[in-house]
């Protein structure tokens, strides 16, 4: 009696490559991109003699749909997702409604006589969140989500308390803080011991650059008084204080390493051009994308490669042996020919500090005012919540330890200025549930040094739709905002156990319940 409706929120695995001119349909088969025409996945807005001009200058290179669509999808994300659902309503009704006349069928489902909840993970939780938000037709009645990507539009008043401690830095948009993330992560890691830094050996495996030119780049950081220190060590460690006042958590310092090495500097790159609507011809801050080869040189991608580009791909680059670019490198073969980013050597430095003189690019977008970052600032604003749910009841998880969305900045924050929306003497049934010692990757289990330290949060999204399906079919009462303990499974990552992944609670102890007063949002330790 369940259907799911799904919308990739214009972010899709939209693959445009730009030597062979091929694309993906939406069935996942390649095609010449002539031919596709409006039948295509994504196909870079570029002219053919404008497309040839920018392959003979930076051969290889590989267009995507969320970077380069030049649509800032993200603004629509919201109403992206109230479309699938009336595309589903549709697609129902014509498969189980009553024939009618000239054969038109009946609505036999609607929202009057059908659950709707509204759930997704990261920027699918965000995307749910922005639906309700938009949702003047009533469309969904709950919503269940985990680690969303919230960015909320104003924190002004809100104030967040940790254990005592107030949080400096709260509620940044994602550009914000990834462009300091793109520039500390791997110095801060810098310092830290193998067995400091979960994933270490699988870093090492397949980014070895990311550990061994965290000094290289804590060096030219310092040279550029962006970290204080005479040493690595010093360096380091005044890194990893930057990124904490700026709203992450001592329970991110193990994790910055590998989210540097799979996941940060993507990100910047892919936001950075959606925010710009930079077209793929741009080369946003010096970055594109292409396959390489072991020593970071561009390569044409394999034909193997695209035709499975549908089912392997994440959409996000590095994927399929697509990696980030610096076109700008100092030791590239020829000028322009560029490195991939864990290879580059700055210009301003001439030392092989992974392409810092683009990640500073990356944060003058934020905080410059020429005429490019006041584009980028417009379109963050595009994209920015405002908490107000409509009244409908919400279940928000997210975990402690999530350094790419933390949760001074996505959940903590949002829902906070939720409550600050509310006004005082209102209730809604929206709850806020910190899961510790979870983080943002649950694939990331199966790597070495995570399992031992981490539990996955996909359980408690189960148990976030289960229990918002109770309280909606069943006038099951939603959990109060609370933390839930949870244990790890240390050496040996031993099975896992109810234990290790506790229920919460419908009577938290008082230790454990997150409240709000006096536009304080509490959080215990």
């Amino acid at each position: 009696g369940c259907a799911v409706a799904y919308t990739d929120k214009g972010t899709g695995n939209g693959l445009h490559d730009l030597t062979t001119n091929t694309v993906g349909l939406i069935d996942g088969i390649r095609a010449e991109a002539g031919a596709a025409g409006a039948a295509s996945h994504f196909t870079a807005a570029l002219g053919d003699a404008e497309r040839a001009a920018f392959n003979a200058a930076t051969p290889n290179r590989i267009a995507y749909k969320h970077a380069h669509s030049q649509a800032n999808p993200e603004a629509d994300w919201g109403r992206n997702t109230l479309q699938a659902i009336r595309f589903a309503f549709y697609m129902l009704n014509e498969q189980y409604g009553r024939a009618g006349a000239a054969g038109r069928k009946r609505v036999v489902l609607d929202r009057k006589n059908t659950l709707v909840i509204a759930s997704g993970i990261s920027n699918g939780g965000a995307a749910a969140l922005a639906a309700a938000e938009q949702d003047v037709n009533g469309l969904i009645d709950g919503v269940a989500v985990t680690e969303p990507n919230a960015q909320p539009r104003s924190v002004k008043h809100l104030r967040i308390v940790q254990g005592g401690v107030e949080q400096t830095n709260i509620g940044k948009p994602l550009m914000d803080y990834f462009g300091v993330a793109t520039l500390l992560q791997p110095c801060a890691a810098a310092s830290l011991a193998a067995t400091d830094s979960a994933g270490y050996a699988f870093v090492a495996l397949l980014a070895p650059s990311a550990i061994s030119q965290g000094a290289t780049r804590c060096a030219s950081l310092a040279a550029k008084g962006l970290v204080r220190g005479a040493t690595t060590a010093e360096q380091s460690s005044d890194a990893r204080a930057q990124l904490r006042a700026y709203g992450w958590l001592a329970d991110s310092d193990a994790l910055q390493l590998s989210h540097y090495a799979f996941a940060t500097p993507a990100i910047a790159v892919t936001y950075s051009n959606s925010y710009a609507r930079a077209s793929v011809a741009d080369n946003l801050c010096g970055f594109s994308l292409a396959a390489t080869n072991a020593t970071g040189d561009p390569i044409a991608l394999s034909a193997a490669a695209q035709a499975g580009s549908f089912a392997n791909g994440s959409g996000v680059p590095p994927t399929i042996g697509i990696n980030l670019v610096y076109n700008d490198a100092a030791n590239s073969a020829t000028p322009g020919a560029g490195k991939r980013d864990l290879f580059a050597a700055s210009p301003s430095t001439g030392a092989l500090d992974l392409a810092l003189d683009g990640a500073l690019c990356q944060r003058a977008l934020v905080t410059g005012s020429d005429k490019l970052a006041r584009r980028v600032q417009r379109n963050v604003d595009d994209v920015l919540l405002d908490g107000k749910l409509r009244g409908k009841p919400t279940l928000i998880v997210h975990g402690r330890a999530d350094t790419l969305i933390p949760v001074n900045h996505a959940s903590r924050a949002y829902y906070g200025m939720h409550k600050l929306s509310e006004g005082r003497g209102r209730s809604s049934d929206t709850r806020y549930v910190e899961v510790t010692n979870a983080q943002h990757f649950d694939a990331f289990l199966s790597f070495p040094g995570y399992p031992e330290r981490y539990v996955p949060l996909h359980v408690y999204l189960v148990r976030a739709l289960n229990t918002m399906h109770a309280h909606l079919t069943q006038g099951a009462a939603l959990p109060p905002s609370q933390v839930v303990r949870t244990v790890p499974r240390g050496t040996g990552a031993p099975p896992i156990t109810a234990a290790n992944v506790p229920a919460w609670s419908d009577t938290p102890a008082a230790g454990d319940r997150i409240g709000f007063e006096h536009k304080t949002l509490h959080v215990p330790d």
